[in-house]
């Protein structure tokens, strides 16, 4: 009884971990025509998004070449798109931190993955 009862146990326990695995900040690249790649990076502000897409490139790129941008593409994905505009999401996010900090409790409605910026580049030596 004891045994079941810790196998069990473990079993909840790896199931739930699993679960609280995190969401990757960027994809693989994807080999587009005349060597150029893709990469999408998300995070909860465009500048987080940006940064994680730059990150993916630079990891595409070996190590004596560096990526050049062809197109940067950054789209809002939070919880509110198609009800408000961003700057009317901004502002509503920003009232639910102030109504949190007063209450005690977190009502952010930013998520990780609020932002998605996807890159076109290649890869260019470095001289």
């Amino acid at each position: 009884m004891k045994k079941t009862f810790i196998m069990s146990l473990l079993g909840g326990l790896a199931l739930g971990l699993t679960a609280c695995a995190s969401t990757p900040t960027n994809t693989l690249a994807i080999q587009k025509e005349n060597n150029q790649y893709e990469v999408t990076g998300i995070g909860k502000t465009n500048l987080i998004a940006k940064n994680n897409a730059i990150s993916a490139a630079q990891k595409t790129c070996t190590r004596n070449t560096s990526p050049v941008v062809v197109d940067e593409k950054t789209a809002y994905q939070g919880v509110l798109k198609g009800v408000v505009d961003e700057q009317t999401g901004k502002m509503v996010e920003a009232a639910a931190g102030v109504i949190g900090t007063i209450t005690g409790k977190n009502a952010s409605l930013a998520k990780d993955d609020d932002y998605q910026t996807t890159l076109t580049f290649y890869c260019k030596g470095n001289a």
